[in-house]
């Protein structure tokens, strides 16, 4: 498979702190990781000249981006309505709870429309991808 098969876009919204962001991206990362194919990641041990052993990484872009939250949540609903493409989302209730089960009862109790999200990462084929965020602002701190 080539680099430029498929894509990683992280969206933010744009009222997220970077703070916030870091910690939000993170979450992601460890879901698009955990549930992606096996394709989603390069070499899994590098080693150096020094035989010291490194973590591979993802072998396709990671691009992170920001919206207004309403195109994120729009966003999030095509990329989910897309079998191909792998989204993992990040509801402001991950915020607003300490525990897992704290969060899923959280969500468990609202209608998708009632989420007020704060970002996700769309994985998948570098087309399908680029049709939802393709248009989006890379993410800076301003």
């Amino acid at each position: 498979m080539n680099y430029e098969d498929r894509k990683i876009v992280a969206v933010l919204a744009t009222t997220v702190e970077p703070s916030v962001a870091l910690n939000v991206i993170g979450h992601l990362s460890i879901a698009i990781g955990n549930y992606s194919d096996s394709e989603i990641m390069g070499k899994s041990i590098i080693m150096d000249k020094s035989t010291i052993p490194h973590l591979g990484i993802s072998r396709f872009p990671f691009i992170v981006t920001k919206v207004k939250a309403s195109k994120l949540k729009i966003a999030i609903d095509k990329a989910k309505s897309n079998p191909n493409l792998l989204v993992a989302d990040y509801p402001k209730d991950m915020l607003e709870t300490r525990t897992d089960e704290e969060l899923v009862a959280s969500i468990g109790k609202k209608e998708n429309d009632q989420l007020e999200y704060l970002g996700a990462i769309i994985y998948g084929d570098t087309k399908e991808v680029n049709e939802i965020t393709g248009k989006f602002q890379l993410w800076n701190e301003n």
